[in-house]
């Protein structure tokens, strides 16, 4: 893909795990969507799921791979599976481009590798190491990495360093707090400013709420970089970090997140009009994260 591909607006896909479970998906512990993976029965629903969000008009559809980072493998004792639900994941997602017969774009999702909308304090080598095996299983398969819903700069910085050996383009997604900040207390402009690659194509807020994106605005539109975001519609405005409210054991069926979280009936036409205040801001990149739909991306593809 060309590095400026989000110079112009393009529409990016909305949810895929909160989806799964609408449609019918029962997870297990905290496996959430890797619990679709690792199951055949659901692979069509997988494939389905991003063609309706082709259908909608995305031009990027992202892997299904968010919940099979090595610690939550290992916590729910499939760990021997990590390779083969990285990589089945692009494959479903090669799948649904093949079956679409239009020239989208696959994303190889990298989520923060310890928990998600927290900081990840470990060692350094043990972050980088954990990167490193997400990163060489879906390699080959995407187009370009989208580091999702990530918590603080140094864990972006470890996750470049590793990509950037591979001169792969990368889309940074920062998790943002009701303060502007990230859960690191780090500023956007500080973050940008310290780790920026040349291999950043782009910086979106990740699984925020509407409102923490439109606050975010401002700061994101003077990074010199193509902007925006990937919003959550859950009822809890700042989400509590994943390992408070999903304590699952590895052989319990999960409930769905939202009946913790809450959700947010939000219609097409109230996010169709965030999708243009960000555009009249100057944003490039608008789609979806939690609890979004392929509705509301076709919502988005109107603005185009």
């Amino acid at each position: 893909m060309k590095k400026d591909f989000f110079n112009k607006l393009r529409i990016l896909d909305g949810g895929m795990g909160q989806e799964l479970h609408f449609r019918g998906l029962i997870s297990k512990g905290t496996l959430w969507s890797t619990s679709a993976v690792l199951d055949k029965k659901y692979h069509d629903l997988i494939v389905d799921i991003h063609l309706d969000y082709i259908k909608a008009g995305a031009e990027v559809i992202t892997t299904t791979n968010f919940s099979s980072r090595r610690i939550r493998m290992v916590q729910n004792r499939v760990n021997n599976f990590f390779e083969f639900a990285n990589q089945k994941s692009c494959e479903l997602a090669l799948k649904a481009k093949e079956k679409s017969k239009k020239e989208i774009l696959i994303a190889g999702s990298i989520p923060a590798q310890f928990d998600s909308y927290k900081e990840d304090t470990r060692a350094k080598e043990i972050i980088h190491q954990n990167f490193k095996d997400q990163i060489n299983c879906i390699k080959d398969f995407v187009d370009f990495f989208y580091l999702d819903v990530i918590s603080s700069g140094r864990e972006i910085a470890i996750a470049s360093e590793i990509i950037d050996k591979l001169n792969k383009p990368i889309l940074v997604g920062i998790h943002l707090l009701k303060n502007g900040k990230l859960p690191s207390d780090e500023t956007i402009s500080e973050v940008v400013k310290k780790y920026k690659s040349s291999n950043w194509i782009g910086i979106v807020a990740s699984c925020v709420s509407i409102e923490i994106a439109q606050n975010s605005i401002n700061e994101l539109k003077i990074q010199n970089l193509p902007f925006g975001y990937k919003v959550n519609l859950w009822g809890n405005k700042e989400p509590s970090p994943m390992r408070k409210i999903n304590t699952a054991k590895f052989d319990e069926d999960a409930v769905n997140l939202n009946t913790i979280m809450g959700k947010r009936e939000v219609s097409e036409d109230l996010y169709k009009q965030l999708g243009k205040k960000f555009i009249d801001n100057g944003a490039t990149i608008l789609g979806g994260c939690c609890e979004t739909s392929p509705k509301h991306v076709a919502a988005l593809t109107t603005l185009r």
